[in-house]
């Protein structure tokens, strides 16, 4: 059945593609691009917000992970900074809860979500990073318990290349190994042909680091390949292919303090590719199919010893999905079905394989003229848990063209991953094949104002997720294992705020500022002494960006905040300064400037005061 499956959307061609903007929207507005309806940001009903290119382009930081640590509601959870290592979660999820996206093109690690990041994505190539805050299986299917986050890459318009180098340390020196000075450089090259009805980019990138503390030493290496042709003006297609290749020293990730030496290597294939047919005025279909491949090879004891404390992973995936919109005169229908088929072959899970079918439908409408409103339903059936419904509605009401009042209803699953269920990994840890999937209820209200120099939104949130999963135990010298511990009920709010002064032609200024505080209460808990991640959300977190540009000179100052339940707070301040001249641009970065001791991920110190020096040469 999965095959014949496939075959039937695979005649369809394949998948939304997530870039094509319409001529009557402001040019200066972002269009959502959700995997049936696109959407004005400014039209959203959602608590949605987005890190554009040029937001990026002024961060200090060169990877996808240190870009999304200072997204609000955002938490990344490094255990290796830099790119190496980094759970994410959103608004007091666990990291098993927010889906990662693709141009639309869901990212699932079935193994472990601890992989979901190892992406083969260069910052370079990134259009504007979408976050999704809230259940958002109306728009993306399963495990968005309780967010996503969709990556959008560029469409070029222009021949030409990159290069990009950097070079940073700490200064400081290991001194319970080489004795040498802690340091990273990196690499990146990148070309790009554009032509009328065709365009072709492809990058590749290189990174090594003897690390910041006794082994955590890594190297990456990745490569990326993104193809947009337009066969004429009512069909298109969208070809990615990636690879990562990352290893690193693994000391204190999962097993500290004995695995003081252990080390990692994870490779991950990508490949989609997806297009967008214009039947006629009103109808448009948008096909998309993708895999996943991923091997994970952890040793705990390093290289000294690999015939034990040896783990590995095998797993793939193969998706495949269609979409179809309609409009009539009174609104938009959705309808969507997607197909997937995930497996693994581990040395310590064993060998597993489960199916997942999903269908869509959606209507969106404008009741009256200041009224817009989106209703609809995911329908899942998954080959371990059976059929399953999630009805979303969300909604929106001008008071004016710059004010709006927002709320919406929405409901998720998270489908346990093979770890969670099969792991056998004693004395350390065990799954439990008895697990129920993990469900989400969320309410919101809120509020937009958007004017084009300031903005201003508020949110709040009741949510409930029943069948926690979290690892427990009673006594230190049992296994931990996955258990449906009990229900978790999160109130929350969020604000945030951009302002941008025009002081001429030349000088600007922008300001971001967001926070977002959270209130937990766990109910109906099964009896357990000790959790591995319920305890370790945020409380408070605030996000703060201020950059300021001369001509073509930038400064940008950012400030985070983090409150954890059962840790002490902490600020972490960064900075970057960019020189750009003609087609060369010069910059330094400094992060942690004032040297804050903090720890993100169990007991492991994150890196204390850095500094980098970069060069990029671009020319288109």
């Amino acid at each position: 059945m999965m095959k014949i499956y496939f075959a039937i959307l695979i005649l369809f061609s394949v998948g939304s593609y997530a870039q094509t903007e319409k001529d009557t929207i402001n040019i200066d507005e972002v269009i959502i691009h959700e995997n049936r309806f696109s959407i004005p940001i400014s039209k959203k009903n959602r608590n949605v917000y987005v890190i554009d290119k040029a937001a990026i382009a002024k961060l200090p930081g060169r990877t996808l992970q240190e870009v999304l640590q200072y997204a609000n509601g955002v938490d990344l959870r490094q255990r290796g900074p830099f790119g190496t290592q980094a759970d994410i979660s959103i608004d007091g999820g666990s990291f098993e809860q927010t889906v990662v996206l693709i141009n639309g093109t869901k990212i699932i690690d079935s193994q472990t979500a601890h992989n979901m990041l190892n992406l083969p994505i260069p910052v370079d190539v990134i259009e504007r990073i979408e976050i999704i805050r809230g259940p958002a299986a109306l728009i993306y299917g399963i495990n968005s318990l309780t967010g996503a986050v969709n990556i959008i890459t560029k469409k070029p318009t222009k021949s030409g290349f990159l290069v990009n180098t950097y070079a940073g340390s700490n200064f400081e020196k290991d001194t319970q190994d080489t004795g040498d000075t802690y340091f990273g450089t990196g690499i990146q090259v990148g070309g790009v042909l554009s032509k009328e009805k065709q365009q072709h980019s492809l990058f590749a990138s290189h990174d090594k680091s003897n690390g910041y503390r006794y082994n955590t030493d890594f190297e990456n290496n990745k490569i990326f390949y993104q193809g947009n042709y337009q066969l004429n003006d009512a069909n298109e297609i969208l070809t990615s292919f990636g690879y990562i290749n990352n290893g690193f020293g693994a000391n204190g990730f999962y097993a500290a303090p004995g695995d003081r030496n252990s080390s990692e290597a994870v490779q991950t294939t990508f490949a989609s590719i997806q297009s967008k047919h214009q039947v006629s005025e009103k109808w448009t279909l948008m096909p998309r199919i993708s895999y996943r491949y991923n091997y994970d090879d952890y040793r705990y004891y390093g290289m000294a010893n690999l015939n034990a404390g040896r783990s590995q992973h095998y797993t793939n995936s193969i998706a495949a999905e269609f979409n179809t919109t309609y409009e009539t005169s009174n609104g938009e229908w959705g309808f969507g079905a997607e197909a997937r088929n995930e497996n693994i072959n581990s040395s310590n899970i064993g060998e597993h394989d489960r199916e997942n079918f999903g269908i869509y439908a959606q209507y969106r409408t404008t009741f009256i003229e200041k009224l817009d409103v989106n209703l609809g339903t995911y329908v899942n059936y998954n080959s371990d848990y059976s059929w399953q419904i999630y009805p979303g509605l969300d909604a929106s009401y001008a008071i004016t063209n710059a004010f709006k009042i927002v709320g919406n209803i929405g409901t998720s699953q998270r489908i346990p991953s093979f770890t969670d269920l099969y792991l056998n990994q004693r004395p350390g840890n065990i799954g439990n094949p008895d697990l129920d999937s993990e469900n989400a209820f969320q309410s919101e209200i809120g509020f937009k104002y958007n004017k084009p120099k300031f903005s201003f939104n508020a949110n709040y949130f009741y949510r409930k997720i029943s069948n926690f999963i979290d690892w427990t135990r009673n006594v230190t010298t049992e296994p931990w294992q996955s258990n449906n511990y009990g229900n978790l009920n999160t109130n929350g709010f969020n604000l945030r705020s951009t302002y941008r002064a025009d002081f001429s032609k030349d000088s600007r200024l922008n300001i971001m500022l967001g926070y977002s505080y959270l209130d937990f209460e766990f109910k109906d808990v099964i009896p357990a002494t000790y959790t591995k991640y319920s305890i370790s959300s945020l409380k408070h977190q605030l996000t703060n960006t201020i950059d300021y540009q001369y001509k073509s000179f930038t400064v940008l100052f950012a400030t985070r905040f983090n409150q954890r339940i059962t840790r002490p707070s902490y600020w972490i301040n960064d900075f970057r300064l960019s020189q750009s001249f003609k087609k060369v641009t010069v910059y330094a970065d400094a992060q942690n400037i004032f040297n804050t001791t903090y720890y993100e991920a169990g007991a492991i110190p994150l890196p204390s005061r850095w500094f980098s020096l970069g060069v990029k040469v671009v020319t288109f």
